[in-house]
């Protein structure tokens, strides 16, 4: 008995040492998916038209403001006050415009992003259950080392398990 304990003490640090760990650069796979590339592309179409539509604001509020400036000192003080009011409420739509186009650009990039980085994960899981891996870490991360020795690079892996090139 004491001898069967001593074997697997001493073959435990073995075992350890048997354990397989991988990294993947998750950022490079990212950047050769399509639906990436489709995300980006949709992306970038609704913030160019949240940039257009703010732009027709603001240039709407400058030639409004621009007209109360010329006629300003001929005006009664009550056409006056209602113009001031009229030009600071287009001030504020311009900017609680501008405060709902970043949420709505923020939300719609983080939905297009969990799609693709739920199937990154996926593969990665696969890749690692089917090569015996215990870690897989990703090295864009920010994990401060990895041991390329040590650890094998299992990017080709996952893009294939992707079906990317």
């Amino acid at each position: 008995m004491k001898k069967l304990i001593l074997m697997l003490m001493l073959l435990a640090p073995m075992a350890a040492f048997a354990q397989k760990f991988g990294h993947v650069n998750v950022q490079e796979i990212i950047q050769v998916m399509p639906e990436y590339t489709k995300a980006k592309t949709e992306i970038d179409a609704l913030q160019k038209q949240y940039e257009d539509d703010l732009k027709g604001m603001q240039d709407e509020f400058t030639k409004k403001s621009q007209a109360y400036e010329k006629e300003q000192a001929t005006l009664p003080d009550n056409i006056k006050q209602r113009r001031e009011q009229e030009l600071q409420e287009m001030y504020q739509k311009i900017q609680q415009s501008y405060q709902d186009n970043q949420q709505a650009l923020g939300k719609a990039s983080q939905e297009k992003m969990q799609a693709i980085t739920t199937k990154i994960l996926d593969a990665i899981k696969a890749v690692g259950q089917a090569g015996g891996y215990v870690y897989i870490m990703d090295i864009a991360g920010g994990v401060p080392y990895i041991s390329t020795t040590l650890s094998t690079d299992v990017t080709a892996q996952v893009k294939t398990q992707l079906g990317l090139k």
